[in-house]
C-alpha cells in the first residue's frame, strides 16, 4: 500500500527489515543501545559487530530519542536506533511520536532519501499495535507534510500479515 504526501511516498510492506534496500533502517532500540533480541538481534546478526561498536560509543540515550550508526554489512547504509516506550510507562504516546520524528530528523540530517521503520515498541516492550500504527503514521504524515526533508520514501516494513493489516487499516482511515 502506498500514499503520496507532499510529493513523498509513504509505503507499507510486509517483510524482513534487515533485507530492505533503503538508505536507513530503524532499529527498535533500548536506551542502552544494546542489540539484543527481535529486530535489534537480527540487525546485529546480519550487520556484523561494527554496528554494536558504534552504539557503544553513542549510548545510552533517552526514550524518545534516536541515534544513527553505519549499516555494517546490511543492504542499508545506516541504522537509526530509536528508543520507544515500554507499554505502561508515563507519556508513552508522546515518547513513541518523538522516537518516530527523531528518526526522520536523523535521516534528514544525513541527507538520506529512504528509510524503513518497524512497528516500534510492539515487541517485548508490549505497546499495542493499533496505537503504534496510529501514532507512527500520524507522526510520519505530519513530518512529510510540514517539514523540509531529503526523504523521498518512508516505508513501514512489518514482519507479520497481522501487523501489515493493522497499519493498512489505520492508513486507510487517515485518508
Amino acid at each position: 500500500m502506498e500514499k503520496i504526501i507532499n510529493g513523498k511516498k509513504l509505503v507499507l510492506v510486509r517483510g524482513d527489515i534487515t533485507e530492505m534496500a533503503v538508505d536507513a533502517i530503524v532499529n527498535a532500540a533500548n536506551a542502552h543501545l544494546q542489540l539484543g533480541g527481535g529486530v535489534a538481534g537480527a540487525i546485529r546478526t546480519k550487520g556484523g559487530p561494527s554496528i554494536q561498536e558504534e552504539c557503544n560509543r553513542i549510548g545510552p540515550i533517552r526514550v524518545g530519542e534516536a541515534a544513527a550508526t553505519g549499516g555494517g554489512k546490511l543492504k542499508a547504509s545506516h541504522v537509526i536506533h530509536a528508543v520507544g516506550p515500554v507499554h505502561g510507562e508515563a507519556d508513552e504516546d508522546e515518547k513513541l511520536r518523538s522516537a518516530t520524528v527523531n528518526s526522520l530528523e536523523r535521516a534528514t540530517e544525513k541527507g538520506l532519501k529512504s528509510i524503513a521503520f518497524p512497528a516500534i515498541s510492539t515487541g517485548i516492550f508490549g505497546f499495542p499495535k493499533d496505537r503504534c500504527a496510529r501514532i507512527m503514521l500520524e507522526a510520519v504524515g505530519e513530518f512529510l507534510a510540514r517539514r523540509q526533508t531529503s526523504l523521498e520514501t518512508v516505508m513501514f516494513c512489518l514482519w507479520s500479515g497481522e501487523d501489515l493489516e493493522i497499519f493498512e487499516k489505520t492508513l486507510e482511515e487517515r485518508k
